[in-house]
């Protein structure tokens, strides 16, 4: 049996003698050792890869479309498949109106009902004049959901759908409030109540901010409380009970605009990202040092053995 550093090796002496970039083929290498499982290290790769092409995404910008093409180019197989949604709006923000979009990317399950997992991708606008790029918050969760459905093209759901959100407009265009943030969750649920989606997904499961390199997950206390239980089972059941805070605090995101029409959702956040100090009074969240070297590859694996893991429990309620 090959080992993992044999594949590794194997795959890069291969690709140095097809005149590979050297970035791309570790990339490939890494997937390649981990095709049977949703893999962090994968997930990694993918998030330097994003932030090299848009590492600024606010609304609006150069980056943003960047962003935009990035996650397109990675779902290509869905795209040919229409399995690949574009969801356009365009919202009334303090900055004018905006163009938006969120992506759905869908997974065919054998049992009737959806799970959604999602993510925001874009930066925040009101940092768009720093060297705010949201390594964590926002790109690497955005990576997690291209891993994972890495692994849902080659291993389709046995239970219920598996949809794939990216949320545009998460973030404030000015200062957060119920009118300013959420723009594309808010907008989403509200069409999917109107063409009878809603009330088939099983369950809305949200990722944000949980590449941390000290991966501490929040109870949110606006999650339904059920599937807060179901994650400790998971996390019991991956040996990732470490991962999990016992802090309980209520967080508005993406999650909101769905529960309050009613769907169960989970947040699965890490808020409390770096020190807080005179410099850092919020950590690193929404700061020029929410940067690559930040987050890490375990994070992301224990954040990816959690989300595959849910979806299992899901399938057996």
């Amino acid at each position: 049996m090959m080992t993992k550093m044999t594949i590794l090796a194997a795959a890069l002496t291969v690709a140095a003698a097809l005149g590979q970039h050297p970035r791309a083929s570790h990339a490939s290498a890494v997937a390649a050792q981990s095709a049977e499982r949703v893999s962090g290290a994968a997930a990694y790769e993918i998030t330097k890869q994003f932030l090299a092409v848009a590492p600024k995404r606010f609304n609006g910008s150069p980056g943003h479309a960047a962003a935009e093409r990035f996650l397109q180019e990675q779902f290509a197989p869905e795209i040919r498949d229409h399995r690949f949604e574009q969801d356009s709006f365009t919202a009334s923000t303090p900055a004018g109106l905006q163009t938006m979009h969120n992506y759905i990317v869908k997974y065919q399950g054998r049992k009737d009902g959806i799970i959604v997992l999602g993510s925001h991708y874009e930066t925040n606008y009101p940092l768009k004049d720093i060297a705010f790029v949201g390594a964590n918050d926002g790109a690497a969760t955005s990576a997690l959901l291209i891993e994972l459905g890495r692994y849902l093209r080659a291993h389709p759901p046995q239970g219920y759908s598996v949809w794939l959100c990216f949320f545009d407009g998460e973030e404030a265009v000015k200062s957060w409030s119920a009118q300013d943030s959420t723009y594309g969750s808010r907008h989403l649920a509200a069409k999917w109540s109107q063409d009878g989606t809603l009330p088939k997904i099983k369950a809305l499961l949200l990722a944000d901010m949980i590449g941390d390199k000290h991966l501490d997950i929040d109870h949110d206390a606006n999650s339904n409380p059920q599937l807060y239980d179901l994650l400790r089972t998971a996390a019991k059941n991956t040996n990732h009970l470490g991962a999990l805070s016992t802090d309980n605090t209520p967080i508005e995101d993406d999650t909101v605009p769905f529960a309050q029409r009613g769907v169960p959702v989970l947040d699965i956040i890490d808020y409390d990202y770096g020190p807080h100090d005179a410099t850092h009074p919020d950590g690193y969240h929404h700061t020029a040092e929410d940067t690559i070297d930040k987050i890490s590859a375990q994070s992301l694996q224990t954040s990816a053995d959690l989300f595959v893991e849910m979806i299992r429990l899901i399938d057996q309620r």
